[in-house]
């Protein structure tokens, strides 16, 4: 948890507003777009998006590990160049798949940003050092955050001064993952979880909110998601225009 009060106050500073999760989308704005992002700015709340890294070591601002879902291009995102990606077109418009560089540069720090790392298994370091080189000089409200606890270690071990979450779900293991999730945390060195809304109420985010560490969590659709949220956690992450 944080352990300084200028550490509290940034995390403070960062959890102030709601989170569009993906940017603010829906209709004809694209998840992860510069639309949605802008859309989100302009909503006077907090981004998040996801990152993952090209294969000549590019951030990416993409969800799927697949490109075909949000483009007319087929493959592995990891697999394929940053020159290949940027050049592919978000289905329905004429906004190109963005590096983190080029978000960063859009949202200049006018939003809040919560920057989820997508690497699955232990090799995180290529991903990792995009991210954080990307981030060099930037100004505003940060934090990057995981389901891996590898990526929070690596980034409490390299940049120690950023903030870092764990992302979390119980996915229906709430007493058999507890150890696990006990584990994880350990490893991260999280100053903060992102939980799934779906296990709200949980002991354990319930615990580690009572500890100074706070709860956000994902992902809102629902009137009735945001007055849990309000009772059991200090943010949302929420995807429904005007739920925020």
């Amino acid at each position: 948890m944080p352990s300084s009060p200028s550490r509290q106050a940034e995390l403070r500073r960062l959890i102030a507003h709601p989170f569009a999760h993906r940017g603010l989308h829906g209709g004809a704005i694209v998840e992860n777009s510069p639309s949605a992002f802008r859309a989100a700015i302009d909503a006077g709340h907090g981004i998040e998006l996801d990152v993952q890294v090209s294969a000549d070591g590019e951030a990416i601002v993409f969800h799927d590990y697949e490109l075909d879902r949000l483009t007319g291009v087929s493959g592995r995102l990891a697999g394929l160049p940053a020159a290949t990606i940027g050049a592919a077109l978000l289905k329905g418009t004429q906004e190109h798949v963005p590096t983190l560089k080029q978000v960063l540069a859009q949202i200049g720090g006018r939003a809040p940003l919560l920057i989820e790392v997508k690497s699955p298994g232990r090799h995180v370091d290529a991903l990792s050092r995009a991210v954080l080189r990307d981030l060099a000089g930037y100004d505003g409200p940060v934090a990057v955050m995981s389901f891996n606890p590898e990526i929070a270690h690596w980034f409490a071990e390299h940049a120690p001064g950023l903030l870092r979450g764990l992302v979390v779900t119980e996915a229906g293991r709430k007493w058999r993952g507890w150890l696990t999730r006990r584990l994880a945390l350990w490893r991260s060195h999280a100053d903060f979880l992102a939980y799934d809304i779906r296990d709200l109420p949980s002991r354990f985010a319930g615990a580690q909110r009572a500890r100074g560490r706070p709860v956000l969590t994902w992902t809102c659709r629902s009137d009735e998601h945001r007055a849990r949220a309000a009772l059991h956690a200090d943010q949302i992450i929420y995807e429904v225009p005007g739920l925020g």
